[in-house]
């Protein structure tokens, strides 16, 4: 049974509502668990976490600018920093399993974790992977694809197909219509 968990990524809901979804199959499956969230500081799951009732901390950290390179600069200081308070933030909660779900905040976590030992699991929820989660894939030991033929972007020892996660409101509904 698992007690305690780290959820990180975001940016964008595409990312963050399948992150509370999980959280959600977590609680139900394990109603005891304590779940932690990391994310971006300024971004929109640093709102979006704590309405769905999740507590979340947050990591100051940017993504790269792909059109405008001179702007990387600072990337790889906020990166290190981020790194380091990552490790802080996961040795203070002592998780039993991280997940990452992509996005700027979940690269420093999941490497975070994967230093101390403990075991990372990744959910992709595209047909084409990110770019967080293709750095991530190589040191994790679960990569959760909503779409087959993954193993363009990813180990395939290491690949579960899963589907994406679903919100109870939206599994109800699907029920409902099955009906």
């Amino acid at each position: 049974m698992i007690q305690r968990a780290i959820i990180s990524g975001g940016g964008t809901g595409g990312h963050i509502f399948p992150a509370v979804s999980i959280a959600e199959a977590l609680r139900r499956r394990y109603p005891e668990i304590d779940i932690l969230f990391i994310g971006a500081e300024g971004r929109m799951e640093m709102e979006r976490v704590p309405q769905a009732g999740f507590p979340i901390r947050g990591l100051k950290i940017r993504g790269l600018d792909r059109k405008r390179l001179w702007r990387n600069v600072g990337v790889v200081r906020d990166f290190l920093r981020a790194l380091i308070t990552a490790r802080d933030i996961i040795r203070d909660f002592r998780p039993e399993i991280a997940i990452g779900v992509g996005g700027y905040a979940s690269a420093p976590t999941l490497k975070a974790a994967q230093s101390l030992g403990i075991p990372t699991l990744i959910q992709e929820q595209n047909s084409y992977a990110g770019v967080t989660n293709k750095f991530l894939a190589r040191r994790a030991d679960r990569i959760c694809v909503a779409y087959p033929e993954m193993e363009r972007f990813f180990p395939k020892d290491k690949i579960v197909l899963t589907g994406n996660p679903l919100r109870p409101a939206i599994e109800y509904m699907q029920d409902g219509l099955r009906e």
